[in-house]
């Protein structure tokens, strides 16, 4: 077998120890700026490869070295090669490959723009000149002396912050508007190109060449980079460790220096830069860049410390292999042989990164789609969610599929036959026949009385427990600003009827003629309504009942706000009932005959079996159960709309169940509602769901 000739600008370096303590070489493609780990035996196979010939690389290797290779060696070095095009085009079949390659790597311009879409890169900056310059004015910094002493600045910041720390913390609430955030995207960009560049000054400090600086988007998401490939020449580790590491600590020391200008700057632009430097830089540092979930410094650092070039795929590869024996026992060898700590790590590894990315993704995809308008953000999200989360499933199914002729019978197939099996009952069968809703236990008669006006309290009111009979004086408020509106309108009502006795002896009242009488009658319903007003001030008993709730202010001489509420009165006679709230979909579904159970918060109050179910036909606007809204710490989601009032955020239909029995309870006793509803499966329920949110989102 004929030998290709290799590339005439590849160059060949010698590499680090590989971890069981053989040497290793590294294949460089300037051509393509990439980088190949080569062992001893393709080293030592590549060394002949001049020669020409399969036959004699394969002699002359086993005859001048300790090695016995054999012709699958050769054969998957050959593979490597010509796979990545290291190889010189020797004949006709060889080009014609190479014309196969190139025409695969051709895209159509809808996958252009999806994968430009997804991540692209602009180069900004060829930075070896400035390096050059740069490298020789900053021999200080890579010094021990400066670490020690930045440390040292470090410690005695963060005292002085600690010594103001409410001061500290509470500048946060400073930046809250447009400003803020300009001024935070100002700081994380200095922060971020000085990350960059001390990436750069380290590895040229190693001896490596920065070709490129600049700016990739990953869904249009702008993020630095800076091209230190050439690291992977370094033999030793804690040079391509340094390298790594030193963008992270670059920001930790612009951090540290900024958190002690803080402590002494006055307060100004400069002070509120200073501190953007000293919170956001590192927190973001260590909570994005040091993950190595993805290809960012984390990785990178941990792929060094394992001296494991391509840790993701390799570990991903482990993961599929581990997880196809687990469930269909094919007894393949794994992809690498890794000692028994070692796989496990890996396993977790490639488990976790996988986890991670799914939560990350699917969290990209929801911003993309609310960064745009529905149509392009509903398009935008499912090609993150296909290309990121449904594409490489699809793809390991498909590699399922394929080795379906070597599947037998037997204990981890049966096991995921029976596990599959239970997963589709689970799913498919309708087992869910109740509905768990949100409820509020109450007397049927009571009623919460609150404050009509802001006023002040006169005299005493009704305390906790007292029993009252219906039109019973519980408290009484006085506003002054209610009492100055009464007597300016009846001042304007007296001028008013002044004018109206005189109009037959005045001609200039006559020529205002019948329109008088009607601002006169305007004027007196005004006066009626603030009288009506006034009286509301006076509280009083709506029923025969008991006081259970009163407001902890109600004393002389407190002043109370509109609306705040001051009694809790339960009506003496009527029992018990329970009032839940039930989304639409549930409550169309409802079985009104079977009533519910009512299951409180507290475990002392028991279940209480309600015979009847009255829902409501229409929805409500407003909650009128605050102890049931997720502002107060309850299970319905609402906002607050103009008037302070607890709006649900999605359909919510009251349901009043009855027949309760008559047990003595003070107040009103949030809880759990068991309704009876129709069986239906999860499946059913997922995909009447997504129904709703399609057509939710498309506006229907």
């Amino acid at each position: 077998m004929p030998l290709p000739p290799l590339r005439q600008e590849l160059s060949l370096h010698p590499g680090p120890v590989d971890p069981y303590g053989a040497p290793t070489w590294t294949l460089h493609d300037p051509a393509a700026n990439r980088f190949y780990q080569l062992s001893w035996p393709a080293f030592e196979i590549l060394s002949r490869w001049h020669r020409g010939d399969a036959a004699q690389v394969l002699a002359a290797v086993n005859a001048e070295t300790t090695l016995q290779v054999g012709a699958d060696d050769l054969e998957d070095l050959y593979r490597l090669l010509a796979g990545h095009h290291l190889l010189v085009g020797h004949d006709a079949a060889y080009t014609g490959r190479l014309a196969e390659s190139a025409a695969a790597q051709r895209m159509s311009k809808t996958m252009w723009l999806l994968k430009h879409y997804l991540f692209f890169r602009v180069p900004l900056l060829r930075p070896m000149p400035l390096l050059k310059r740069l490298a020789p004015r900053l021999e200080w910094a890579f010094t021990p002396a400066c670490w020690y002493a930045l440390a040292a600045i470090a410690v005695f910041g963060l005292y002085l912050a600690s010594r103001r720390w409410d001061e500290f913390t509470h500048t946060f609430s400073a930046y809250a508007g447009p400003e803020g955030l300009l001024g935070i995207g100002i700081a994380l960009s200095f922060a971020k190109v000085l990350h960059e560049f001390g990436h750069a000054l380290t590895a040229y400090r190693c001896g490596c060449r920065v070709p490129t600086m600049g700016v990739a988007f990953l869904v249009m998401w702008p993020v630095l980079y800076t091209d230190t490939n050439e690291a992977w020449k370094l033999r030793r580790r804690g040079e391509r460790l340094r390298i790594g590491a030193a963008g992270m600590l670059s920001e930790l020391a612009l951090a540290a220096l900024a958190t002690l200008a803080w402590s002494f700057l006055p307060d100004g632009p400069l002070r509120s830069a200073a501190f953007l430097l000293a919170t956001s830089t590192w927190l973001l540092t260590l909570a994005i860049n040091a993950s190595p979930f993805m290809r960012f410094d984390g990785y990178f650092l941990l792929s060094d410390w394992l001296e494991m070039p391509n840790l993701h795929e390799r570990a991903f590869a482990l993961a599929r292999w581990r997880l196809r024996e687990a469930l269909f026992g094919l007894g393949e060898a794994p992809p690498e042989s890794f000692t028994p700590g070692r796989q496990r790590f890996l396993l977790a590894f490639a488990f976790a990164t996988w986890l991670y990315r799914l939560v990350l993704f699917f969290g990209i995809a929801l911003m993309v789609y609310h960064l745009f308008f529905k149509a392009l953000g509903l398009l935008l999200m499912v090609i993150e969610l296909g290309w990121f989360i449904v594409l490489p499933i699809w793809r390991e199914l498909r590699v399922w599929w394929s080795r379906r002729a070597a599947l037998r019978w037997h204990r981890q197939t049966l096991r995921t036959a029976a596990v599959l099996a239970l997963l589709a009952l689970l799913v498919l069968v309708p087992w869910q026949g109740t509905v768990r809703a949100p409820a509020v236990l109450t007397a049927v008669r009571n009623q919460s009385l609150y404050a009509a006006q802001a006023g002040r309290i006169v005299g005493d009111a009704a305390r906790e427990g007292q029993r009252v009979r219906a039109g019973e004086r519980l408290a009484t408020l006085v506003s002054p600003e209610l009492e100055f509106r009464l007597r300016m309108a009846q001042a304007q009502e007296q001028a008013l009827r002044w004018q109206v006795e005189q109009q037959p002896f005045a001609t200039e009242l006559q020529e205002a003629g019948d329109v008088l009488r009607r601002r006169w009658a305007g004027a007196r319903e005004a006066v009626h309504g603030l009288i009506a007003q006034r009286r509301q001030l006076e509280v009083r008993a709506p029923f025969d009942g008991t006081v259970v709730e009163t407001n902890a202010f109600l004393a002389p001489g407190a002043w109370l706000a509109r609306g705040e509420k001051l009694f809790q009165i339960v009506g003496a006679e009527g029992g018990l009932k329970v009032e839940a709230f039930v989304g639409e979909r549930d409550h169309a579904l409802l079985d009104r005959s079977q009533g519910g159970r009512f299951i409180a918060d507290l475990p002392e109050a028991g279940t209480l079996r309600c015979s009847r179910a009255e829902p409501d036909e229409v929805n409500m606007t407003v909650l009128p159960q605050p102890y049931l809204a997720s502002s107060h710490g309850g299970r319905l989601p609402v906002v607050r709309n103009d008037r302070q009032e607890l709006v649900p955020l999605q359909t919510t239909f009251r349901v009043r169940l009855t027949q309760c029995g008559h047990a003595a309870v003070a107040g009103e006793l949030p809880g759990v509602a068991i309704l009876v509803r129709e069986r239906h499966s999860l499946a059913q329920s997922a995909w009447t769901a997504l129904l709703d949110l399609l057509q939710r989102e498309r506006g229907l």
